[in-house]
């Protein structure tokens, strides 16, 4: 039986030594009263996982968890002044809450962590703004000082009437804050003071394609370029970056064709920088594939329906050897070994059961 397991990895290109790891999965919370955060503990030479734990909480559509794997900071994507993010501590694999404070926006849809846990950011998406909270010595989160508010609006009259900030994202150097606004076409970026718990407004603004609707965005590992996902025009934009600035310097499509609609999601670069992957939703649910060049272009390689409805947010194993996909309408996620050397996908027909997934995130083993 053993040598049939090392045999079955080795097929699929995994290492056999590879050791399971803590998948965290946000969802939406469509049932009242039910869980929305869950811990699986994944083995990725079986590609099975067991639910060992879930805390009970309205909408976690994105989670954080923090560098040192002892806590994890969630948003509460709600409306009608209940915008909030909550701090959970990491305890024998455990999530125990403890405490929330208010967004300072309505339906809060990014929340992210630095990497000495000192500061958490979230992006309100209808309230059109950001917020930094400090946290506190048992991790948990004290309240807002300042609210970082967007100004402006885009010719889509259905989903740009006004900012909606979409994604907070650290530079790899966490110097500098690039907010990713899907109501203005804009990545605004501040710069961050992060022992003074303070975020400044710069002059390093990137103005995009108007329409476009930027949502999400990848460092690749080399630090010297970015990848921009517009959800509403289903492109993706390369750009140099340095100290905070963008530069575009190519546009893509990740749609099969010009007939099919965009509704794009999340991007991310593979852990060895050679491919770019980009998730698009309903009607193709499909993860579009890119090789990047030495300039960091990128060259479009193929098109994979997901295996599910409505495909969020995606991850790779730490070696890169297998992609797990959220599919949020389906209620479930879709499991693919990744071809290092083409950075296809193929559908392992393994799928992990969970309701209504958005956001997945491994969590750290701790220091």
């Amino acid at each position: 039986m053993k040598l049939f397991r090392i045999a079955l990895l080795l097929l699929l290109g995994l290492p056999a030594g590879a050791q399971p790891v803590q998948l965290l999965v946000g969802t939406y919370t469509r049932t009242p009263g039910r869980a929305g955060i869950f811990i699986y503990r994944f083995d990725p030479q079986s590609l099975e996982a067991t639910a060992t734990d879930s805390a009970m909480t309205v909408n976690p559509s994105y989670l954080a968890p923090g560098a040192d794997g002892k806590y994890v900071y969630a948003v509460s994507e709600q409306g009608g002044g209940k915008g909030a993010v909550r701090a959970y501590r990491l305890r024998k694999g455990r999530l125990e809450f403890i405490n929330e404070v208010p967004s300072g926006g309505d339906a809060p849809c990014y929340i992210t962590v630095d990497r000495k846990g000192r500061n958490v950011i979230a992006g309100n998406y209808s309230g059109g703004n950001l917020a930094l909270f400090a946290t506190a010595p048992d991790g948990g989160l004290v309240p807002f000082e300042y609210i970082y508010k967007h100004n402006g609006s885009g010719p889509h009259a259905a989903r740009q009437e006004g900012p909606h900030v979409h994604s907070t994202n650290l530079s790899p150097d966490e110097r500098y804050l690039l907010a990713a606004d899907l109501g203005t076409d804009r990545i605004i970026t501040y710069s961050v003071s992060a022992r003074q718990h303070r975020l400044a407004p710069t002059d390093k603004l990137l103005q995009l394609r108007r329409g476009t609707g930027p949502r999400q965005l990848e460092f690749h590992p080399n630090g010297k370029w970015v990848y921009i996902v517009q959800e509403l025009s289903g492109d993706i934009t390369a750009c140099t970056y340095d100290n905070g600035m963008l530069k575009p310097f190519q546009e893509i499509s990740l749609l099969p064709d010009a007939g099919t609609p965009a509704s794009s999601a999340d991007i991310h670069v593979s852990p060895d920088g050679r491919f770019v992957y980009a998730t698009n939703r309903n009607p193709s649910n499909h993860i579009a594939i890119f090789a990047i060049g030495t300039d960091g272009s990128l060259t479009a390689t193929g098109h994979v329906p997901t295996g599910g409805k409505v495909p969020r947010n995606f991850i790779f194993t730490p070696g890169g050897e297998l992609l797990l996909v959220a599919n949020q309408d389906s209620d479930n996620i879709s499991i693919f070994k990744v071809d290092k050397g083409s950075g296809g996908l193929t559908d392992t027909g393994k799928r992990i059961a969970a309701p209504a997934p958005v956001c997945l995130k491994w969590l750290p083993r701790q220091r």
